[in-house]
């Protein structure tokens, strides 16, 4: 299963981005694999609609599950359309973060994290 963590940097040692939409990086990991695919996120300084977009983006890549700091109402619901979970409140390495997902420490969302608009430039 694909799931994939926002990232501040483009390998496992950084740290969680707190934002979806503007993260600096997406780190997709295969779960049953390992196989770690690290992307640029391509709407990050986009001018508005970037949690769309980004959530679409983890569609188009089939993506299981998005870890991150925070997401949006809209982000959120496009994610949710897209059939994917949403697990907010992460924090630390992306690599701690992937072994405690494979160990089901984390609860996904019922719901966006903050409000529209958070963690605008």
């Amino acid at each position: 299963m694909k799931i994939c963590i926002t990232s501040q940097g483009n390998d496992l040692e950084a740290q969680v981005d707190p934002r979806f939409g503007r993260c600096q990086y997406f780190v997709i990991v295969e779960t049953d694999t390992n196989e770690t695919d690290v992307l640029g996120n391509p709407n990050k300084d986009g001018m508005g609609g970037v949690g769309v977009q980004s959530g679409q983006f983890m569609s188009e890549k089939q993506v299981k599950v998005v870890l991150t700091g925070n997401v949006g109402p809209n982000a959120f619901q496009t994610l949710q359309a897209g059939g994917i979970e949403v697990i907010t409140g992460i924090s630390g390495k992306v690599k701690e973060v992937v072994e405690k997902y494979t160990k089901g420490e984390f609860k996904s969302d019922q719901g966006p994290s903050v409000d529209s608009h958070f963690g605008t430039k």
